[in-house]
């Protein structure tokens, strides 16, 4: 074929007929090793308001895989008007996510080839003729040799995942995770940590380690350990259910060791005497791997009772799972685990569209921001005397109650219900079990109707209530309505897998960077079938200050210190602790709490903040927010003129200003909702006054601008000017506006054209009414 030929062939057509072929053609099984169109994300969700949308997601051009789920390279594919390398920047930052170390650009004449395996001083990219494409053979050779393995290790690495069906591939993320443990493992490495935020799939990737260890009899007697039941239970009946007859969970202190794999709550195994001790039953070469879930709880610390366990079986690979690793002057993973050998943040998560984002409703409250003291010789409810002094954030609901102040957060939770849906899961944090039954009486008074309809409208869900943890199940349960509300304290807070909850309030003093994570966490599920994209955060103490915390994200910081120096946990220290089954969330022993029944509260402030692009909280101004996002990418007022005067679809500059983190729902909701996207950067960003969507439509009526077409083109041009006035410039770019009402009744999208002249002049009537309504 010529090169004028080529050169105007389509990128698909540069794939299937020079790419594909020089891949499959040295031994590339297309069936088993190569996936093309391999979406590598899944489009991060940005929430406008109360509307979202999708962005789209990356999309690799070829994944190769030595077998599935086990990458070797990405190659990139570009049609042969592009050089040879142009696709190379996109296809390092896919091989960068993957883990892996070839990568490949190609225009269908050949292949530029980045190879991260070469020795140093030796060339790192070379041209590659069209069929020089190495076969999986020798990537492979070049992969061990860089990773040092030797052919006995070659084969713990290779072995298989488990297939479900239906099919369960791992997410790229997971995949790293698994392969760099069983990497790890074969190199003799025996302690190991794993960072991966809450609704990334931990159970699922503990299964996948555990089960190609067993498969390839490397591990032959397994336990994995968690804090809680519902963990325990969770992982039991869906990812370890493979296991089958082989797997057991250890109840009632009894112990068989005729099981491989054995799953425990650490409680069950351990107690303050050493008879309860059931572990040490056991000897301690029993097991030969064991997995430690959510261990950023007990086990870190060294006198708890999982790092026990641990050092009980210590000839045993040990794994330990967390979402928030500790690391404070007292405690520390990577002491034990040494450092994490593959995290994956909650940022991440979101900005690849697996984890949900989230908006903030910040709500200060009177007495919370300038404290409360009591009148001289002034009692509570019950007589007691109030010790005088000024009362503040902290102290209420603590040490005191101000019952106003309960009633106003319940009327203010079910006012935002009231306002988007009353039937939306929502978990309240509270102090102490005390608040939170409270708190469940205010919010069964503030929705009487519903709570009359069913009293399990409003539960509270704490450790020292068997009535309300029974209810657990059925709040975590997406097919189930009720409860709606739960009111907790610390139960709700870690190892919850609430897929469908909606709303997290925060009426709780948070200090600890690991409690905070975790809550956070119960909201950050997707569930698109229950229409779960994003979750709202309700913040009546504060603690979304945390966010602004450099420890709220990424790798843990570094702040341990053994030898007793400086250093404590970002954010406080660890206020939260665990409650295990039982729960440790009681008013402290001899703790005094007054309730003070008749003191006046109001809100003095309300704000919504939202999760920016950068994977920050907005909590500057949404209009000095918005402005220095326009100025980023415009500069000045001319030069935005001229862009979007100049654009073909108006569209395309207001996605490019969505893809800066522009929030133009919300900016409408504080301007006004009657502006178009034109208006709102013009005057936010740049001063001018702004003109409704409707103002400019009754100007272009004003102009002599229709009667250059003929009736039936004029009466189509009537109605998409009512379209603009009614919703704006996106809707009237899209071809689909000639389908909708009213212009539907107008004639077929075929004689609505022909009544222009055909599709291109019908384009050019859009874009001149375009023009005359920005005139």
């Amino acid at each position: 074929m010529g090169d004028a030929a080529k050169r105007a062939l389509t990128e698909q057509e540069i794939r299937s007929r020079y790419i594909s072929p020089s891949i499959t053609g040295v031994g590339w099984d297309i069936h088993t090793q190569v996936r093309e169109d391999f979406n590598v994300t899944r489009g991060r969700i940005v929430v406008r308001g109360s509307v979202h949308t999708r962005e789209k997601p990356k999309r690799a051009d070829y994944v190769l895989f030595l077998k599935p789920n086990i990458p070797l390279a990405v190659v990139e594919a570009k049609d042969n008007t592009h050089s040879l390398g142009a696709g190379m920047q996109q296809a390092l930052r896919y091989a960068e996510m993957f883990d892996v170390p070839f990568v490949f650009s190609s225009n269908g004449d050949g292949f530029l080839f980045h190879d991260k395996t070469v020795q140093a001083g030796d060339v790192v990219e070379r041209e590659l003729g069209i069929d020089e494409f190495p076969p999986p053979e020798e990537l492979w050779r070049r992969y061990c040799a860089w990773k040092g393995l030797k052919p006995e290790q070659q084969e713990l690495v290779k072995q298989d995942y488990y297939v479900h069906a239906p099919a369960k591939p791992a997410r790229y993320f997971q995949a790293v995770a698994i392969n760099r443990v069983l990497e790890a493992i074969s190199q003799g490495k025996d302690r190991m940590l794993l960072v991966m935020a809450t609704g990334t799939g931990k159970t699922y990737t503990a299964f996948q380690i555990i089960w190609r260890l067993w498969k390839a009899g490397k591990a032959k007697r397994i336990l994995f350990l968690a804090d809680r039941n519902i963990l325990v239970d969770q992982a039991f009946i869906n990812d370890f259910k493979p296991f089958g007859s082989a797997m057991t969970k250890i109840t009632n202190r009894t112990v068989d060791k005729s099981y491989e794999i054995y799953l425990s709550l650490y409680q069950a195994v351990t107690g303050a005497e050493e008879a309860q001790n059931i572990y040490k039953q056991f000897s301690r070469d029993f097991f030969n791997l064991i997995v430690v879930d959510e261990c950023h709880r007990g086990s870190a610390a060294e006198d708890s009772a999982w790092r026990e366990i641990l050092e009980y079986f210590t000839t045993a690979t040990q794994i330990g799972l967390t979402a928030t690793p500790k690391e404070t002057r007292e405690v520390s993973n990577s002491d034990y685990f040494g450092d994490p050998i593959y995290t994956y943040s909650l940022k991440q998560g979101i900005d690849d569209g697996f984890l949900a984002p989230f908006k903030v409703v910040r709500v200060d409250i009177d007495k919370d921001l300038a404290g409360w003291r009591p009148g001289q010789g002034q009692v509570d409810k019950y007589g007691s005397l109030i010790e005088d002094r000024i009362y503040n954030q902290r102290d209420l609901d603590v040490t005191l109650v101000l019952e106003q102040r309960t009633k106003l957060v319940a009327e203010k939770i079910t006012e935002f219900l009231k306002s988007t849906d009353r039937f939306a899961k929502t978990i309240v944090f509270c102090e102490d079990i005390d608040h939170a039954e409270r708190m469940r009486q205010a919010l069964v008074n503030a929705n009487a109707d519903l709570a009359a309809d069913n009293s399990r409208y409003v539960v509270r869900i704490t450790g020292d209530s068997p009535d309300g943890k029974a209810e657990l199940d059925y709040f975590v349960d997406p097919e189930s309505r009720y409860p709606v509300i739960a009111t907790t304290s610390k139960l709700l807070s870690t190892g919850v897998d609430a897929q469908t909850c909606k709303v997290i309030v925060l009426d709780q003093t948070i200090r600890s960077m690991t409690e905070f994570k975790q809550i956070i966490g119960r909201g950050t599920r997707i569930r698109e079938d229950y229409g779960k994209y994003y979750f709202t955060i309700i913040d009546f103490k504060k603690a979304t200050e945390l966010f602004a915390d450099p420890a709220f994200d990424g790798e843990p910081v570094s702040v341990y210190d053994p030898s007793g120096g400086e250093g404590g946990e970002t954010g406080g220290t660890d206020g939260g602790g665990g409650d295990g089954e039982g729960g440790d969330e009681d008013n402290k022993p001899g703790r005094t709490k007054y309730y003070v029944a008749d003191v006046p509260v109001w809100i003095v402030g309300e704000r919504i903040q939202y999760y920016g692009k950068d994977g920050k909280l907005i909590t500057e101004s949404l209009k000095d927010y918005s402005k220095r996002a326009v100025l980023e990418e415009f500069g000045s007022l001319d030069t935005f003129l001229r862009r979007w005067t100049e654009a073909d679809k108006k569209a395309a500059i207001i996605d490019e200003l969505e893809g800066r983190g522009l929030l133009f729902d919300a900016l409408a909701e504080e301007v006004g909702r009657d502006y178009d996207a034109f208006d709102l950067v013009c005057h936010v960003a740049f001063g001018q006054p702004p003109l409704t969507r409707r103002e400019r439509a009754e100007n272009v009526r004003k102009r002599d601008y229709f009667s250059r077409h003929g009736e039936k083109a004029r009466a189509v041009l009537e109605a998409l000017l009512d379209k603009y006035a009614d919703e704006g410039i996106e809707d009237i770019e899209d071809l689909g506006v000639l389908r909708v009402q009213p212009i539907n009744e107008l004639g077929t999208p075929i004689e609505i054209l022909r009544a222009f002249g055909g599709r291109e002049a019908f384009g050019k009537a859009v874009h001149d009414l375009e023009q005359q309504l920005y005139a």
